[in-house]
């Protein structure tokens, strides 16, 4: 009897799912935070163009990248299915197909660091061998089934001569099998559905285990809690800061509550001691910083609000945090820029980069290697150990996560990984406002009703705040006064409702003078524009 395709397609994606669990352990093992299909997930992340990836963000929110994981798994499975089929009738061409597939995981592992370090790529070689093993294991009751190995075209049991010989053997024990009719001998059947359960079970065993022994990110949360961090305070929040208006956003944003928005699909997990940034290029010196030597220096502290050039009007994409850290100045100057030089080409463990402008970095904002966040050193997915922060850019040109590379340079030699994607080359924030009371959709009583919200023009400050009514005249409104320009700021106006429906809008003006504009943009390629409104019922 021929044995079923189904058989051979379970073989080859419980071989895949072997091989995909045993690389994930040894990663974890190993501290190595890529393994394969987190490699490849990344690439895809990389290559994406920019109008698709703003589209999955738009559509699929923070699920984009657990969403991408699951095709990328549901892919493979398909090709491991293949495999399956292939070793049916061969024995070099699923381990070609299972070569590429690695080769394809050790790429995605490598060329993103522009290293050749080959222990990185040591889970894809312990993925692979399991595969090639995992895959003989359980192809081999299939092939003494199939009677002949590869290629084989077995018919009949080799103890069956003629079709009238075996319907004989089965009357003569006067039952039915119901393998045959599956396709397989209950022999066969019985030794591989046997190895497929021990196999399957191997593999979940093994995923678990890899879970459990990421070590690596526990011993660094452990290190991050005793971290000393000298000159770093808490938070103060301003009195004048804040209106006291219920249920506009809080001015300080806890970090459980900071908006994250990155490429890595596994966060980067550093430990201190082995960190450090490489300052290079176009300068006098090239200069390294250990984390010990950052954490020496005199720190700065400011409170920043952070902006993605993905925030739509009205959109929660910004916080705002009280950042503790080192003035990025301050390591150019030790390093000695060249005349010529017009950007910083940052670079995250992961491989992300962006290109900020040398003058935002060198004027009397408060750029800086940022160590802390809220009084605290940065969370783990906020960039720990170090990450930059540049008021009055998008994070996209400037809030570099896991830093560990900055390199002086001009705009016209260098790539950045959005700037390859569409968006805008140096990224300075669009003023914008927001209304976060009442809420859209609101039904209000008529009279007096308090609108409230945030504006914000990082490095430049608002200056004042009005709200129109059903597209009519602007009510001034008051705003809040945190003692910086590098922040939002909390506003509110009253306006009078009569009964019926209405659309409540805000506009900003800024300190220099520049009115908000209403006309509407989307986020590429430098960020959205436009007036935020909310639809009201005022009933009668």
């Amino acid at each position: 009897m021929k044995t079923t395709r189904w058989a051979w397609s379970l073989a080859g994606i419980l071989a895949g799912a072997a091989g995909l669990s045993t690389s994930y352990l040894t990663a974890n093992a190993l501290s190595i935070r890529e393994s394969p299909v987190v490699a490849v997930a990344e690439d895809v992340i990389r290559l994406t163009p920019g109008a698709l990836a703003e589209a999955a963000i738009d559509v699929l929110g923070h699920r984009d990248k657990p969403v991408l994981v699951a095709v990328i798994l549901l892919l493979s499975v398909g090709l491991f299915a293949l495999v399956g089929r292939l070793a049916r009738r061969s024995s070099w061409a699923p381990t070609l197909v299972l070569l590429a597939l690695a080769l394809v995981a050790a790429l995605a592992v490598l060329l993103p660091k522009g290293t050749a370090n080959g222990s990185d790529a040591l889970p894809v070689a312990v993925g692979f061998v399991t595969w090639l093993l995992a895959l003989s294991l359980l192809t081999a009751p299939l092939r003494t089934a199939d009677g002949a190995g590869p290629g084989a075209d077995a018919t009949t049991p080799a103890d069956a001569t003629t079709p009238a010989d075996a319907t004989t053997a089965a009357e003569a024990t006067g039952s039915t099998d119901r393998a045959g009719q599956a396709g397989l001998p209950e022999s066969s059947r019985r030794g591989f559905l046997v190895g497929a359960a021990a196999m399957a079970g191997a593999a979940a065993v093994v995923g678990v285990l890899g879970r459990l022994v990421g070590a690596g990110r526990r011993e660094v949360e452990r290190i991050r809690g005793l971290l000393r961090l000298p000159g770093v305070t808490a938070p103060d929040v301003p009195p004048s800061a804040l209106l006291g208006t219920a249920d506009v956003t809080p001015w300080l944003t806890r970090a459980d509550d900071f908006y994250r928005i990155d490429t890595a699909i596994s966060v980067p997990v550093i430990d201190p001691a082995e960190w450090q940034v490489r300052i290079h290029g176009l300068v006098d010196r090239e200069v390294v910083v250990t984390f010990d030597e950052l954490n020496a220096f005199e720190k700065t502290e400011a409170w920043v609000t952070l902006n993605c050039v993905s925030n739509v009007v009205g959109g929660n994409l910004i916080g705002n945090a009280w950042w503790s850290g080192v003035r990025i100045a301050t390591l150019l100057a030790e390093a000695g820029v060249r005349p010529g030089a017009d950007a910083v080409l940052q670079t995250s463990e992961d491989g992300w980069t962006c290109a900020t402008p040398i003058e935002a970095l060198t004027d009397d904002r408060d750029a800086m290697l940022a160590l802390a966040m809220n009084g605290k050193p940065l969370p783990i997915e906020h960039g720990f150990p170090v990450r930059s922060i540049v008021p009055g850019l998008y994070g996209y040109v400037s809030a570099t996560k896991w830093v560990v590379d900055l390199e002086v340079t001009r705009f016209a030699d260098v790539q950045a990984y959005w700037t390859t994607k569409g968006w805008g080359e140096r990224g300075p924030v669009k003023m914008s406002s927001r209304i976060d009371v009442p809420g859209s959709g609101a039904e209000l009583e008529p009279g007096e009703v308090v609108v409230a919200g945030v504006a914000w023009a990082q490095h430049t400050g608002i200056a004042g705040v009005e709200v129109s009514v059903d597209g009519g005249a602007w009510t001034a409104g008051e705003i809040a006064d945190p003692g910086t320009v590098d922040t939002w700021v909390q506003w509110r106006a009253v306006v009078d409702l009569e009964p019926g429906d209405h659309v409540l809008q805000v506009r900003a003006t800024d300190k220099d003078g520049l009115v908000q504009t209403g006309v509407e943009r989307d986020v590429l390629p430098d960020g959205a524009t436009g007036w935020h409104g909310v639809d009201v019922s005022v009933s009668a």
